[in-house]
């Protein structure tokens, strides 16, 4: 697996790193505009109650990051912004993240998690026990699907 130190990110320097991955990741790789990518949950994890966040570092460098959304739709949360930067893909750091998502979904009780995956992404959504629920959508220019997991089934 991966020697990742996966943390749930209670400062605004931890925000700023985890917010360096996605700027590589989803700005300069991916081309999304920064006004879509940075968002109202996105802030001092401090100040914003309706999200969590975790970061993923590997020898003191952040390597990967994802958000919880804590406003429930029919009792999922909606996890997003997961993204591992480039030179560290395939090791685990992305696997780490989502485990360390789902177990805050669950200690909040919620019974699921949804989330929109990049098409490329599905395969690794689906072996983490995730189901495609729709059809192919626009997403900033990225095509996406919804899927869905029970925390029931895991």
């Amino acid at each position: 697996m991966t020697d990742s130190e996966v943390i749930l990110i209670k400062t605004a320097s931890e925000m700023a790193q985890a917010l360096e991955v996605r700027r590589a990741v989803f700005i300069d790789e991916q081309d999304v505009p920064e006004d879509l990518e940075i968002d109202e949950y996105d802030g001092d994890p401090a100040l914003i109650g309706t999200a969590l966040h975790v970061l993923a570092s590997q020898d003191g460098e952040p390597v990967a990051t994802g958000r919880l959304l804590l406003e429930a739709e029919h009792g999922y949360a909606h996890i997003g912004r997961v993204a591992v930067m480039k030179q560290h893909r395939r090791r685990g750091h992305g696997t780490a993240v989502m485990e360390a998502l789902h177990e805050l979904a669950r200690e909040r009780g919620f019974e699921g998690i949804t989330l929109a995956a990049q098409l490329h992404a599905i395969g690794f959504y689906e072996r983490l026990g995730y189901t495609v629920r729709s059809d192919v959508f626009l997403d900033a220019g990225i095509e996406h699907r919804w899927m869905d997991l029970s925390l029931a089934l895991t």
